[in-house]
């Protein structure tokens, strides 16, 4: 049987190694490869939305990772995700969006889902997925979003700790009002293993673990 290849798209170069490990996991006889492009998600923060032409570079992107290969294709950022849906319809592989499998576990757990990310622009997308998925599911939802001011910039200028920290702080604040919290951002996800047991009062999803284990189930069926 034909291996099987899973071309990964990022926004962000930090994240190459968080899905390195996890395709190493869950996927280990799948052949990988990385597209990455900064500038994207530094485009959508200065334009303030997913514009037209962003959208297109996206499906550019999805486009040439089908024509390296990719039989399976997963974009890992969250506020591109408008973009990696429609780009998933003229595709002729399947395609994800990153955020898609963690927004289905959380409808499934609870009815009060809080989302915190640490970018608006972010933050619109993943809520606006988790009520479409919700009503997919014919489930009735409450949405709590708490948005982690200040803590991107700090992750860009290299403040690892004070991102973290912004990020933790939130957490605790949003455990006490809902079932389970979303983690908008992949880039957030560390911070989940840094916590205390007592600050995981309801179960924390991440996108990465996520969207790598529905994959799986995917490919090695």
């Amino acid at each position: 049987m034909k291996q099987k290849t899973l071309g990964l798209i990022h926004t962000s170069a930090t994240l190459i190694p968080v899905f390195q490990q996890l395709c190493a996991e869950y996927l280990p006889g799948v052949n990988t490869f990385n597209i990455v492009d900064d500038s994207l998600v530094k485009n959508i923060i200065s334009r303030g939305e997913l514009t037209p032409s962003i959208s297109k570079r996206v499906a550019d992107y999805v486009s040439s990772a089908e024509d390296s290969g990719a039989d399976y294709i997963l974009v890992t950022c969250s506020s591109i995700g408008a973009a990696v849906e429609a780009a998933a319809q003229i595709s002729n592989v399947p395609v994800l969006r990153v955020d898609q499998p963690m927004a289905d576990e959380a409808v499934k757990i609870g009815k009060r889902i809080g989302v915190i990310a640490t970018l608006q622009t972010t933050l619109g997308p993943t809520a606006d997925l988790v009520k479409r998925r919700a009503a997919l599911a014919g489930k009735e939802i409450e949405l709590v979003s708490k948005l982690c001011e200040g803590a991107f910039d700090a992750l860009m200028n290299g403040n690892a700790a004070e991102h973290d920290a912004i990020v933790t702080k939130a957490l605790r604040e949003l455990t006490t009002e809902v079932d389970v919290i979303l983690l908008a951002q992949a880039s957030m996800a560390r911070v989940v293993n840094s916590l205390d047991e007592a600050d995981r009062k309801v179960p924390i999803v991440a996108s990465p673990p996520n969207a790598i284990k529905y994959l799986a189930s995917l490919i090695t069926k």
